[in-house]
């Protein structure tokens, strides 16, 4: 039997060709290899991508059509909380684990992750309290693991992972909580998610002084991980590093649910705590994400999707209004995608805010809470000192990234430490299962 080299995986938001030609750690990582232009499938957003690339399907077989779903039946939104049930089709470390011989596998920081039957695992998964306050924890596998990370590490860096202070900790901790268990358990495939190209790009702008900062860390890290796991591997392991999608400039933000109520289409209820969405007496909804939002008709009357379709057909920071007949072109008809799919301009992007004064907006609003707020909020980047609190100034993003990846300027690139292996074809996302599998000696079921 022939003896297969290991195979590590990094996952990167908004990896472009131009600035891997700025990060030598990268490139002498991947030296004598080969790289290609790589093309995120639509909706070009972390969960659904890093889906795509770990079943080898597209969101309609998957099921991951945006970061959040709107599950009808409850009429609640789960934003980025969804454990690793919620995937319709085996992942990657499944088929590695029927092989024969089975391949080890290790899974870091993917999302939809807790829960997962990889042999390793790390997630973050906070524990929330009553009392609204929160203690840091990971999901891992061996359950014990997290206390050994934690003893060695320090907790995860949890508020270097999201919010103003997002930056470098986390990704630190995400590889050298990598270094240390490949050097434990050296599986034979590992996915590692990278962040860190991800926050300042989207606040600064995808050009920005920051942005450029943010790639010269990253690319410190890739070379400390090269070095580190070729001596694990004692040079016996091969690098894939895929980019998962583009952040282009944006200018402004377009709130499909404050159109939706000035319809009279979405309604809401006061509370002590601000406004909140009245999910018995709303007839539609725009789940927000980025550049896509999925528009969900909540009294399943026709009438009522038709009146939201020409709404939002009218409006100029809306690009294109996919109809349940247009979503299987995009393979996006899943039960769980909305009756209508929209698709921003270029340079604008979807709030989720419904609220039509800032005194009207619910406390969460302010504050960084991913899991209460019914959609994406990228300004939970922000800070404002004087406030102290995360203000509500949608003008402060100016990154963004969802839409189709139709200009070769959204599209990203895959990079392979050795050459032929990456398939003479332009590459999706999707591709990059296979061709893990086909590095590992095994084939596509």
């Amino acid at each position: 039997m022939v003896a297969h080299k290991a195979v590590v995986l990094i996952s990167v938001p908004h990896l472009r060709e131009r600035d891997v030609a700025q990060m030598t750690q990268l490139r002498q990582m991947v030296a004598g290899g080969e790289i290609a232009e790589l093309t995120p499938t639509f909706p070009c957003l972390t969960c659904p991508v890093q889906a795509n690339m770990l079943s080898g399907c597209p969101p309609r077989e998957h099921g991951i059509i945006a970061n959040g779903f709107f599950w009808r039946e409850r009429k609640v939104v789960e934003m980025w909380t969804s454990p690793s049930d919620c995937f319709d089709r085996p992942l990657i470390w499944h088929r590695l684990a029927v092989a024969s011989p089975p391949r080890s596998t290790a899974v870091w920081f993917a999302l939809h992750t807790k829960g997962a039957d990889a042999d390793l695992v790390c997630t973050p998964a906070p524990i929330h309290h009553a009392d609204g306050t929160e203690s840091v924890w990971c999901f891992t596998r061996p359950l014990e693991l997290y206390g050994e990370l934690k003893e060695r590490f320090g907790d995860f860096p949890l508020h270097h992972y999201w919010g103003p202070l997002a930056g470098l900790p986390a990704s630190e901790w995400i590889v050298d909580s990598a270094i240390y268990s490949a050097e434990k358990f050296r599986p034979e495939f590992f996915y590692i998610y990278l962040p860190l190209l991800d926050y300042a790009a989207q606040r600064e702008g995808p050009d920005s002084s920051a942005a450029q900062l943010a790639t010269q860390e990253l690319d410190q890290l890739f070379g400390k991980l090269a070095e580190e796991f070729t001596r694990i591997y004692n040079g016996k392991l091969v690098w894939l590093v895929a980019g998962e999608y583009v952040i282009t400039p944006v200018g402004g933000a377009c709130f499909p649910n404050r159109l939706l109520r000035e319809e009279g289409l979405l309604r809401v209820q006061q509370t002590d705590e601000g406004e909140y969405i009245d999910w018995q007496r709303s007839r539609a909804f725009a789940l927000v994400d980025h550049q896509v939002a999925h528009v969900f008709i909540l009294d399943g009357e026709g009438n009522t999707r038709s009146q939201v379709e020409d709404l939002f057909r009218s409006q100029p920071e809306i690009e294109r209004v996919l109809s349940q007949e247009d979503l299987p072109a995009w393979a996006l008809d899943h039960p769980r995608s909305g009756e209508l799919v929209l698709i921003a301009q270029p340079t604008s992007w979807f709030a989720y805010y419904w609220w039509l004064s800032e005194e009207d907006a619910p406390a969460f609003a302010r504050t960084v809470d991913i899991h209460r707020k019914p959609g994406y909020d990228p300004v939970e980047l922000c800070w404002d000192p004087v406030q102290r609190c995360v203000p509500l100034d949608p003008s402060l993003i100016h990154g963004s990234h969802g839409a189709p990846a139709d200009d070769p300027m959204q599209r990203t690139v895959l990079l392979a430490s050795e050459p032929a292996h990456l398939p003479d074809k332009p590459l999706r996302d999707i591709d990059v299962y296979s061709i893990v599998l086909s590095l590992l000696g095994l084939k596509p079921a």
